[in-house]
């Protein structure tokens, strides 16, 4: 298993953008807040720390999207959309509804193929790749619905992430083969330190089901990260969140960024968060990039602002 399936509403709807559609964010968007405070909002809120053994990427590629179009049929849903991603950083993709931020992440994880364009990792070209082949090149996922499974404990849910990592073949493993207890020994040691560094730690024996929605959530981030990927795909990873639970989660995700070095690419409407953790912002609006760099531009950014508000009209 590569990485978590794509929510059920994925290709199959390319017209309207899979979780695209909560009524209160359409074309709206709530006042920025100041970028990246330094002070924790909350005690929960502070960014964790690396476990010494807790190692990080050896080298991290910059993600460089060329001029990548999808059409459905008559649809247009990316029209030469270009970013360029910088190793190590935080890059927020947002946008009204319909966008194009949803295909934008079908097309970087193979979900989607691109009509035209270039998506490059470092050396290699991903827009020919099938999901679990970039998923070996180091590329992990969050969809916005969750999909861990109820019934198994966290820490088995958090060991599906290792699958890709995993040389034990079926017959070593069904027979408890020395070497298959061995390897599945060091798995599980690193999912506790992966576990540790969200604030899991104490779940890992709970059913996954069991736990609140802000912790699965943290779940699924922490599944993606026992992948040990060089790039994180992050579809809108505070949705749905109570205030503490966001500041929660944005810590772990400036984190995975201060402390692991790798990068993210994220999705998000609350525009706090973006604003608090993004690096580089770019924009999106009928399928087309209106705007990209810092966020402070970004947010001040004229055609920015039509986009989410619309024109003033005379009278």
């Amino acid at each position: 298993m590569s990485e978590p399936g794509p929510d059920p509403g994925g290709p199959a709807k390319p017209s309207a953008e899979a979780g695209e559609g909560t009524p209160a964010d359409a074309r709206s968007v709530e006042a920025p807040a100041p970028r990246r405070s330094t002070a924790p909002a909350s005690p929960e809120a502070h960014v964790p720390e690396r476990p010494a053994s807790l190692k990080v990427p050896a080298s991290v590629p910059a993600l460089d999207v060329r001029d990548v179009t999808v059409r459905f049929a008559g649809l247009t849903a990316l029209d030469a959309v270009s970013f360029t991603v910088r190793p190590g950083t935080v890059h927020a993709v947002i946008g009204p509804n319909g966008a194009g931020k949803s295909t934008c992440f079908n097309v970087l994880s193979g979900v989607y193929r691109a009509t035209a364009g270039s998506v490059r990792l470092g050396p290699h070209e991903l827009t020919s790749l099938p999901p679990h082949k970039i998923a070996g090149l180091g590329v992990a996922r969050i969809f916005q619905n969750l999909a861990l499974p109820p019934r198994a404990t966290v820490e088995d849910s958090l060991m599906l992430g290792r699958h890709r990592l995993t040389r034990t073949g079926f017959l070593a493993a069904g027979l408890r083969l020395p070497s298959a207890a061995r390897e599945e020994a060091r798995h599980r040691a690193r999912v506790r330190e992966i576990a540790a560094f969200v604030g899991l730690e104490k779940q890992l024996a709970q059913p996954a089901g069991s736990l609140p929605y802000g912790q699965q959530k943290l779940a699924e981030l922490a599944r993606a990260l026992c992948m040990e990927p060089t790039l994180l795909l992050l579809d809108e990873p505070v949705a749905g969140m109570t205030a503490d639970e966001r500041r929660r989660t944005a810590a772990v995700i400036a984190g995975v960024r201060d402390s692991l070095g790798i990068s993210v690419v994220l999705v998000e409407h609350d525009m706090g968060v973006v604003m608090r953790l993004a690096d580089a912002v770019t924009v999106l609006d009928f399928g087309r990039r209106i705007a990209d760099g810092a966020p402070g531009d970004v947010q001040n950014d004229p055609a920015v602002v039509r986009a989410y508000l619309g024109e003033e009209t005379a009278g």
